[in-house]
């Protein structure tokens, strides 16, 4: 059975950057809701997929059986998106971005303004739901997007290091259309420490 992570901080802590009802609603209800839906479609599954772990049903969707597959892409995409959007986000952002991972995102992206520009460009060009993603493929940092509750490990488009949910429901309720402020406000909210610790676990 997969289960809700608690979240690492208070509903309140990333105010004003996300506001409490907005956290309280996207961890307690939409995060709730996958889990919840992903537990149910892996029960029906069955023995094929019973105690398989998440990233391994993610990355091997072809072996779910095609009645669930469905609704464990949705679902378990969901869960484990959200599991590391919570912990990428700490209150008053955090300024612990290490050394290797700045050399990196230099030499492969330009720098870290030529980072949020890409990276705000992906999130404010995916239309619709979905997410923004800084993955390290192959040892190559790398900007991308999805749709929905998809991911790179979906596709081996390489191991997200830093993701940003652009769902409404993610931002709706302080900043309603303005997806574009949103997205320039969240750097603020960064946990860079993180990021880069996920980052040394793929060198």
């Amino acid at each position: 059975m997969f289960t809700l992570p608690d979240l690492p901080y208070d509903f309140s802590a990333l105010e004003p950057i996300v506001d409490a009802r907005t956290m309280e609603i996207h961890h307690g209800k939409h995060h709730a809701a996958y889990v919840a839906n992903l537990n149910n479609a892996v029960e029906q599954a069955g023995a094929e997929v019973a105690g398989a772990p998440l990233e391994i049903l993610l990355s091997g969707l072809g072996r779910v059986p095609e009645a669930q597959r469905a609704a464990v892409r949705n679902n378990g995409g969901g869960h484990w998106n959200h599991s590391l959007f919570w912990r990428l986000m700490c209150k008053h952002g955090d300024a612990g971005l290490s050394a290797d991972l700045a050399s990196a995102i230099q030499r492969d992206l330009g720098g870290l303004d030529a980072l949020r520009e890409a990276f705000g460009k992906a999130a404010l060009t995916r239309f619709g739901s979905g997410w923004a993603w800084l993955v390290v493929d192959k040892g190559t940092l790398r900007v991308t997007s999805t749709a929905n509750q998809d991911n790179p490990l979906m596709d081996d488009g390489g191991l997200p290091i830093l993701a940003l949910d652009v769902w409404e429901h993610a931002y709706y309720l302080q900043y309603q259309n303005r997806r574009a402020e949103y997205i320039e406000s969240w750097w603020k909210v960064v946990n860079w420490s993180e990021v880069s610790r996920l980052y040394q676990t793929t060198v």
